[in-house]
């Protein structure tokens, strides 16, 4: 049942588990500015509040037009069993991945349900909990906070960002020193993804224009990238995936090279002779390195 409410009752305790989105929000105040809100907010009925689930991007514009009521439905008295009913409904609520996710945590950590216990009240799978859950756990505080507030797109966090996971020397500190230097500037999903292949696998001077916030220089130079390596020669992407191999085995030599486990004589041996001749060619190879390097900064 459909009632009217003070907007004054509702409490918004769950805000942050819903994502905003600026632009959408935008459009739906339009949209009630002319038409007034047409399908109801949701919560559950707590002892001296509504508390409130489902509709926070209502309640927003409801302010911002000065509404004194808007349109509630119940789901009852139990906040679990609101969130479970969300849950259930999840693609006709509009629900994103990312919100699922944190409704599952809520109900996991809080009140808390197993993994098997949530699955089966959602009628969904373990490992449709399990990853859910799991993409919350790979996000540090700060990197939640810019998501769910809209400031950097889930969509590049979760197929640009996370993908950089699997890279040797990439952690979870530089993924979140990355979002927070581009959250809130309003780049395309494409320009994210160009600095991103800068920041984790350009030089240090690339990471810190980003870090400190100038980001037209490094934007500038990665749009001179062509988007394709349709762009490049057969003998420019050979030599390209060459570089990338390069490095790729420089970070994993110097993270192997000093681990203790390396200790039989045959080891030392080998390694000897592959270090003295790679070492015997390593001026005339940095040479060479350093006038590519020129020359493409010239280019």
């Amino acid at each position: 049942m459909t009632t009217d409410v003070e907007l004054s009752s509702l409490d918004l305790r769950y805000q942050s588990l819903r994502l905003q989105q600026a632009g959408l929000e935008e459009r739906l105040l339009a949209s009630i500015a002319q038409r007034g809100i047409e399908e109801p907010l949701e919560g559950v009925e707590a002892p001296a509040c509504r508390v409130l689930l489902n509709g926070f991007k209502r309640y927003r514009c409801a302010r911002k037009l000065g509404l004194a009521t808007v349109p509630y439905s119940s789901l009852g008295n139990d906040e679990a069993a609101g969130m479970l009913s969300l849950l259930r409904a999840a693609p006709n609520r509009s629900l994103s991945l990312l919100e699922q996710a944190a409704f599952l945590e809520e109900l996991h950590h809080l009140h808390p349900m197993s993994l098997g216990e949530l699955a089966a009240e959602v009628s969904r799978s373990k490992s449709w909990v399990s990853m859910r859950l799991g993409l919350l756990a790979q996000m540090s505080p700060k990197v939640r906070a810019q998501l769910f507030a809209g400031a950097f797109p889930v969509y590049s966090f979760m197929y640009t960002l996370r993908p950089f996971r699997r890279l040797n020397g990439v952690t979870a500190g530089q993924i979140e020193e990355f979002v927070v230097a581009l959250s809130g500037h309003g780049l395309s999903v494409r320009e994210i993804e160009q600095l991103a292949h800068g920041f984790f696998r350009g030089p240090e001077s690339f990471r810190e224009e980003i870090r400190q916030g100038n980001l037209a220089v490094p934007l500038q130079r990665v749009r001179n990238v062509p988007p394709r390596p349709d762009g490049c020669s057969e003998f420019e992407r050979v030599l390209l995936e060459d570089l990338e191999r390069t490095q790729k085995y420089m970070q994993r030599i110097m993270g192997k090279s000093l681990d203790p486990r390396l200790q039989s004589r045959a080891f030392h041996a080998q390694s000897h002779l592959l270090t003295t001749a790679i070492l015997s060619r390593s001026r005339a190879f940095f040479h060479t390195l350093r006038q590519l390097h020129d020359r493409n900064g010239q280019a």
